[in-house]
């Protein structure tokens, strides 16, 4: 799959998306030869039956033999007969890496996504990557077979028609050439506008896809406040944009179609008329036979320009999706890894030496100048008011931020010059809300490690007070939690999360408001599996209940991304300072 991702980000460029395709179809050469000589062979009949008919229709005005006739029948059939196994062998190929490719580019996208930064996916709506690597995808395959074969059908009769004209009568090749330039001043004079109104039309659709992800994630919150009829304008208010847009679109390449066909018609009908005209008056000496074999020969030219040019729209559209694809597979926003040291083991020593963070666009640092050392099997907690940098500091030492500067240290070893990928395998979060996919618990549990031992995934639940309440369900731990874990409640889905990260044996873990959305009961629960899973490892923990914090090593204050205070909770109680103030407030003596 790495071969895959750097081969495609060289291939795809979004201001070329007809050479990007043409690239991506010439990475498998040998396909395309066979597939390109297969649709010549059988594309034979179609430039070569006029031969036949012309011939015959000679032979009946000329009171010819009927043998010759015959003869000309088994030329016909032998030729009708071989369409069949080429076109077999024509669509294996083709199709083959039309659907290769097709695959290529999701791969590539689900790569290149989980190498972007956190930054970009906060910046971009999860609907619309799913737009992209579906849909986008979807268009540029369907480019493909629809466009790809007219193309090679209308190239191969051009070439049939040429030549067999130029031995039967080279004079009227003049005429052909008319049918050519026509097609390519209509595609021409399309072209911009017909770029600028596909590109409306995937941003409209981008952005009703958006406002259905967000209205389906918000569904608990839309019911609970009454506001259905609000969600609904807002899908109704894109839904309404890619109408529009959609009517623009489909408006153009009314005109398109019907320009084209009328030009095509007028040209097929002219070459008729003209030919007959030739023969009759004598200016050129041809015979019943050849007015019907230019005839048809323009007629086949015409109607395979006219099919090319009745493709615009899906070309079209094609080439916007190459182009959107291109946004990711372009974006220079990346966390970079390659080429950076590798680590094999992690011991848990974390050391954060003047770290600030400033996020795009703001005025001040979201963190600033932060000096702190957490040695090895402590736990830390992070406490302050809602937009105190606490989270954000979580996330610079997960990697998903980059200090604006400072340095932070893991095991003496500075951060950015670490394959922060290699660090995260000793890394475990538990998240406020856990995340879980649409599977097993077992495969929730055990997600990214392969084939684990049931004994090691028991061990997991038991020690995540997990264990009572997977025995409960209809099939065990092979029960699908549904999306997001929707059957399961809160408590549940926190006491999988722990499991999950317990399974790991993580040397450092990071808590991030683990508890703050759970019952008191399932508190408790989630409380006492989290004492198991913290035993013995580097705990970095995120709270806004300081009820939770107490038996932290050491409790960091957080105001205006600054550290205020640090201590144990006794310390810090008798100091008298924010933390103080914070327990009170909680405590409801304020």
């Amino acid at each position: 799959m790495r071969k895959t991702l750097s081969d495609l980000t060289g291939l795809i460029d979004g201001a070329r998306p007809a050479r990007s395709v043409l690239r991506l179809l010439a990475r498998r050469p040998g396909r395309m030869v066979v597939a390109i000589l297969a649709f010549a062979a059988k594309e034979i009949p179609l430039w070569f039956l006029p031969v036949i008919t012309a011939a015959v229709i000679d032979i009946v005005a000329g009171r010819g033999k009927v043998s010759d006739v015959i003869w000309w029948f088994v030329v016909a059939a032998v030729l009708l007969l071989q369409n069949y196994p080429n076109h077999i062998l024509y669509t294996r190929s083709f199709m083959t890496v039309v659907r290769d490719t097709g695959a290529d580019l999701r791969n590539a996208l689900a790569e290149r996504l989980q190498t972007l930064s956190i930054g970009y996916h906060t910046r971009i709506s999860s609907s619309i990557v799913q737009t992209k690597v579906v849909r986008d995808v979807e268009n540029v395959e369907l480019m493909l077979q629809q466009v790809t074969h007219p193309l090679l059908s209308a190239t191969m009769v051009m070439i049939g028609a040429l030549t067999m004209t130029a031995i039967a009568v080279p004079q009227f090749l003049p005429v052909y050439a008319l049918a050519v330039p026509i097609a390519i001043g209509i595609r021409y004079a399309m072209r911009r506008r017909s770029h600028t109104r596909n590109a409306v039309f995937r941003r409209e659709v981008e952005t009703l896809s958006a406002r259905v992800g967000e209205m389906a994630s918000l569904i608990p919150v839309t019911r609970a406040h009454g506001l259905e009829q609000t969600a609904v304008t807002r899908v109704a208010t894109g839904a309404d944009g890619v109408r529009r847009a959609g009517l623009h679109l489909d408006m153009l390449n009314g005109h398109v179609a019907s320009v084209s066909w009328v030009a095509m018609q007028v040209l097929g009908v002219g070459c008729l008329v003209l030919a007959a005209i030739f023969s009759l008056t004598g200016i050129l000496p041809i015979t019943p036979g050849e007015v019907v074999l230019l005839s048809t020969y323009f007629t086949l030219l015409t109607q395979g320009l006219t099919q090319l040019l009745m493709l615009i729209p899906v070309g079209a559209r094609g080439l916007e999706s190459v182009r959107s694809i291109a946004e990711v597979l372009q974006e220079p926003d990346l966390e970079q890894n390659a080429g950076k040291r590798r680590v094999d083991g992690v011991i848990g020593d974390l050391t954060l030496a003047r770290v600030s963070h400033r996020y795009p666009g703001a005025h001040e640092d979201a963190v600033h100048a932060v000096d702190l050392d957490i040695p090895a099997g402590a736990t830390v907690a992070f406490v302050g008011s809602s937009g105190s940098g606490k989270s954000t500091m979580l996330n610079l030492i997960l990697g998903f931020l980059r200090p604006s500067s400072g340095r932070i240290l893991v095991d003496g070893n500075d951060m950015q010059e670490l394959d922060l990928r290699t660090v995260r395998r000793f890394v475990s979060v538990v998240p406020q809300e856990s995340v879980l996919f649409e599977g097993t618990i077992r495969e929730n549990v055990a997600y990214g490690l392969g084939d684990v031992g049931d004994e090691r995934i028991e061990r997991a639940l038991r020690d995540a007070n997990a264990w009572d309440f997977v025995q409960d369900q209809p099939h065990g731990w092979d029960t699908v939690v549904g999306e997001r874990g929707a059957r399961l409640s809160g408590g549940q889905r926190q006491r999988l999360a722990i499991a999950r990260a317990l399974i790991r044996d993580p040397r450092i873990l990071l808590l991030d408001e683990a508890t703050s959305a759970l019952d008191p009961e399932s508190e408790e629960l989630v409380k006492d599996a989290l004492g198991r899973l913290m035993r013995g490892r580097t705990t970095l923990v995120v709270a806004h209940r300081l009820s939770t914090v107490r038996l932290a090593d050491l409790i960091v204050v957080f105001e205006r991304g600054r550290i205020v205070e640090r201590g144990s909770h006794d310390e810090l109680l008798e100091r008298g300072g924010r933390y103080a103030q914070l327990h009170l407030t909680q405590a409801g003596l304020a």
